[in-house]
Formats: structure tokens, C-alpha cells, sequence
């Protein structure tokens, strides 16, 4: 069997390789080379990137095998998810890698502005000793407004603290307990900027972030305010700003980061009160290599069938601890339940999740169910990320429910639906026991307790007496050994569903269906 292909098309550390393991085939080639690229990316199971190689629509469209995007870094504005999401390709990222490497720099960058550091430095590598053209101001007890109180904002907040800053905030989405633990008290953004000795910007670049400190923003704050972007290029409008330092309206700024990059000329560089570095904000050794390594510890495991629990397009966000174990459950119930329906396909389904385990988000369920259900249904294999649309795609209209009740087990799932026939299926399942063992319990109407294995039988068959010796006789003649079984009986008719160590053979599915008037003889095999 051939290794996976993986992709590296940035420089990442060595510990990414080490972390990849021995049984995956790495290839290297230079991401922003866009022909050698589109070249390479063909044949890739995965590919991995930093932030200088863009992934597009077309190199996802180029890449035939592609099953998942790992950016070794928090940002994604080169990756386009929606397009990797339509394609059913997995997007993870390192969103703790580099918090504190990034938080520390937004700190340097403070101190760098408040006492002028790099121009010093410069001035006197130059040969100039002029202490009276350097006059810094001091952190102590001056304002800090930090824009945007997530995980780095909170971390620079902290920090500042130390230093006897007063700590503004300003997210609509933090609450008054993050405020706390970060010593912050949150407050209008326009008060924010208003009162602030520092400002200090910390949010995602959307198309509603691009711009966020502008003209409008820059009016407001004192002339004495020095303002810092270590987030991302954009949010502080690069013109504005610009205009504001050489006007005196604001007294200095320090930015990682810029609207286009690389970028080597901007209107800032020859401002004397600017400090620029050049997108350092995970640039130190420890922040790569816990990128590499987590984002090789993702690849490995949707390269080996698994959903990433805290991938960036993940249905329902990242996967909680309880819910994981129900993944793999819902992908086996939605491939039995079309091995069931056999060339009736369904035109309608129904996936419902029953007990406490819907105190979680278990939105994901529904995706691996569909996942299982429309694996021999669609061109191409869906995955979660790209399983409901799928499902629309193939005329499939799909509802999910939840219910905290649920009588008999735990927690149960259960898939249900209406096929193209005009008939009903339904099947349901648990967990059963410390080792969490798949169970079937629900088949059609007929309630069961049965491991659910990698190979199956069901029969529907006439009920009446020696079926099932019939039904052993036939398969022992065919070295079939039965491993469990349950039987169920209804109004003369009869189910019985059976784990089997090995493939019955089409033969044998026809003589069963034939010894026992059987309405229905199904082999399921969720093995590989």
C-alpha cells in the first residue's frame, strides 16, 4: 500500500518531518513558484503551508487527492476554506502556536514606540551620540487600549499590567469575566481611543476588521497616543495613519504587519516616530516548532480517517470531549443504513441525537452521519466538511434534531429516512461499556443489541421454525462463522441481524434469500 503524499511548500521545522512519522511520503517544493506548485499538488494527500503560499481555489481544483490544508501558523487569509470546504478538504491551523511569540512582539513594539529603540540603535551604529533627540515617555500609569481581548490581546494585557498600565478593552464578544483575567475594563470603542496613552490592535482580518482604525478612529485620540498592529495588515488603515503621524495628531506607531505584503515601501518607513519588522509575529523557534508540530499531528490523523476535532471548517467548530467517540458511530450507522437500502436511495433523512451528550455542540454528528450514508451515493467520497452539500447536490433534504431524553441507552443515534421507493428505514445506535463499544440497537422497527462490526448480515424472512438453522447451515457450508446474532419478530415476520468473521459471498446471500423466502438479505461490510 502506498504512503500518503504530503506537501510541504513552505519552510517548516524540523520537528514538522519528525512529527509526520516514517510512514508518510514528504515531498518539498517552493510554494510561491505558483507552476511548480500546481505541478506538485496534484498527486498530494495533504498539503502544508505557512503564510507565503497561497491556496486558492485553483490549487485546491488542481490538487486531484487533496484530503487536507494545514497552515503551520494561526492566520488563513491564503487559504480560501470556502473553497477547501465546497471540495470536501479539511483546513486545521496551529491557533496556539504562536500567542505568546506574538504577544511578546506587540510588547516589544510598545516599548520600542514609547523609547525610541530602533532609531537609537540606528543613530548610534551611525556614529551619532544624541541623547537629547531621544526622549522616550514612560509605560507607568499611562492608559493601554487593547482592540480585541482574545487570546493575545488578553496575554499583552497581562503583561502590560506588570508595568503599571491602566488596561482599556474593547470586544463586543468578551465578557466581563475575560475582561477580568486579563485586568481589563471593557469600554466603547470610542472611549477606548479617546482615553488611551497606547493603543494596541489584536483582531482577525474580516471584511468587517479592514479599515476598523481609519480616519473617523484617528480623529478621536490624543495627539500623544502611539498605536501598535501586530495583527494583521488592514485593520489599521496604512494612509490614515500615515497622515495622522506627519500631521502630529498621532506621536508614534509600531506595525508587523501591512495591508500587502510583502511589503517594502510605504508612506510609514520614512516617518521618524514609525517602527516596522517585517510579519515577525511567529518568527521565533519555539512558535514554529509547536506549529509544525501540531499541524503534523492533525495531518496524520485526517490522513488516517479522522476528523480533526478542531479544524477551521469542522462542522460545529472544534469537537468536544464527550462527542469524539460518537464520530466513528455515526459515519458505520450512515454506511449500514445504505448498505440496507440497497439501490432505493433516499430522498429524505433524518439524524437525531438523544441524551446527555447534547448538553454539547453535536452538530458534527450530522455531518459524519451524511458522511456514512453518501459514501457509495456520490462521484466523488464526501467528507464532514463537505457532506451537506453533497447531500443537496444529490436532491437529499437532510433535518437534525436533538433531544436531552433518551429511554434504553445513555445516549443513542439515529438515522432515519424516506426512500426514493416510497418505504421507511431507520437505524440507531450506542455505546455500550468502558471500551465503548458500537452497538446496533435500532433496525427498521425492530429493536436490537448487537456489537456493530465490520461485517454484517440482516435477513428478512418469513418467520418459522429451523430459518435460522438454515440460515447457520448455509453459511457453515461456506466457512461463514457467526460471531454474535439478535432476532426480532413481527406479525409473522422475522429479523435476524449477525456479526460474521468474514464476507459471505453473493451466492450464499441468494441461497439464503431463497431458503427462507426472505424479502430482504443484506451483507454489510464496513471494513475496508
Amino acid at each position: 500500500m502506498a504512503k500518503p503524499l504530503v506537501l510541504i511548500a513552505d519552510e517548516l521545522s524540523p520537528s514538522t518531518l519528525t512529527a509526520l512519522g516514517p510512514d508518510i511520503d514528504v515531498r518539498h517544493c517552493a510554494g510561491a513558484d505558483r507552476r511548480a506548485l500546481l505541478a506538485a499538488v496534484a498527486e498530494a494527500d495533504a498539503l502544508l503551508v505557512r503564510s507565503a503560499t497561497r491556496v486558492d481555489a485553483e490549487v485546491i481544483g488542481a490538487a486531484r487527492r487533496l484530503r487536507v490544508v494545514a497552515r503551520a501558523g494561526v492566520g488563513l487569509d491564503n487559504i480560501d476554506v470556502p473553497a477547501a470546504t465546497k471540495a470536501g478538504v479539511l483546513v486545521v491551523n496551529a491557533p496556539l502556536s504562536n500567542v505568546v511569540s506574538a504577544a511578546e512582539l506587540a510588547c516589544g513594539l510598545l516599548l520600542s514606540t514609547a523609547r525610541t529603540i530602533p532609531q537609537a540603535d540606528f543613530s548610534l551604529k551611525s556614529g551619532e551620540w544624541d541623547r537629547g533627540r531621544y526622549v522616550g515617555v514612560e509605560l507607568a500609569d499611562k492608559t493601554l487600549g487593547v482592540i480585541g481581548l482574545g487570546r493575545i490581546g488578553t496575554l499583552v494585557a497581562q503583561r502590560m499590567s506588570a508595568f503599571g498600565m491602566r488596561i482599556l478593552a474593547h470586544d463586543p464578544y468578551a465578557t466581563e469575566e475575560r475582561a477580568v483575567r486579563a485586568g481589563a475594563r471593557l469600554v466603547p470603542l470610542d472611549d477606548l481611543l479617546r482615553q488611551s496613552d497606547f493603543v494596541t490592535v489584536h483582531l482577525p482580518r474580516t471584511p468587517e476588521t479592514v479599515g476598523f482604525v481609519g480616519e473617523r478612529e484617528l480623529a478621536l485620540v490624543k495627539p500623544s497616543v502611539r498605536i501598535v498592529n501586530a495583527a494583521r495588515g488592514g485593520i489599521v488603515d496604512e494612509e490614515a495613519l500615515a497622515a495622522a503621524l506627519k500631521d502630529g495628531r498621532v506621536a508614534g506607531a509600531g506595525l508587523d504587519v501591512f495591508a500587502v505584503e510583502p511589503c517594502t515601501a510605504s508612506p510609514l518607513f520614512g516617518l521618524d516616530n514609525v517602527v516596522v519588522t517585517p510579519h515577525l509575529g511567529a518568527s521565533t523557534h519555539e512558535a514554529q516548532e509547536k506549529a509544525g508540530t501540531a499541524v503534523a499531528h492533525s495531518v496524520r490523523r485526517a490522513l488516517a480517517g479522522e476528523l480533526v476535532p478542531d479544524a477551521v471548517n469542522a462542522p460545529g467548530g472544534p469537537v468536544a470531549e464527550e462527542v469524539h467517540p460518537y464520530l466513528a458511530l455515526a459515519d458505520d450507522l450512515g454506511r449500514v443504513f445504505t448498505e440496507l437500502a440497497g439501490r432505493r436511495r433516499p430522498v429524505r433523512l433524518e439524524v437525531e441525537v438523544r441524551g446527555e451528550v447534547t448538553r454539547r455542540d453535536v452538530t458534527v454528528l450530522e455531518a459524519c452521519a451524511l458522511t456514512g450514508v453518501l459514501t457509495r451515493l456520490a462521484a466523488a467520497p464526501p467528507s464532514p466538511v463537505n457532506a451537506s452539500e453533497v447531500a443537496r447536490e444529490l436532491g437529499v433534504s437532510v433535518r437534525f434534531s436533538t433531544s436531552s431524553e433518551s429511554t434504553g441507552h445513555r445516549n443513542a443515534l439515529a438515522i432515519r429516512g424516506l426512500l426514493a421507493d416510497g418505504t421507511s428505514l431507520a437505524v440507531a445506535g450506542a455505546l455500550s461499556g468502558r471500551k465503548l463499544t458500537h452497538k446496533l440497537v435500532e433496525v427498521g422497527e425492530h429493536e436490537t443489541d448487537l456489537d456493530l462490526t465490520g461485517r454484517m448480515l440482516f435477513l428478512w424472512y418469513t418467520d418459522a421454525p429451523g430459518a435460522i438453522g438454515t440460515a447457520g447451515r448455509l453459511l457453515g457450508a461456506a466457512g461463514v462463522n457467526i460471531a454474535g446474532m439478535e432476532v426480532a419478530r413481527a406479525a409473522g415476520r422475522a429479523m435476524a441481524a449477525m456479526s460474521v468473521d468474514s464476507d459471505v459471498p453473493e451466492s450464499v446471500v441468494h441461497a439464503l434469500g431463497a431458503a427462507l423466502d426472505a424479502s430482504s438479505v443484506r451483507f454489510v461490510r464496513l471494513e475496508p
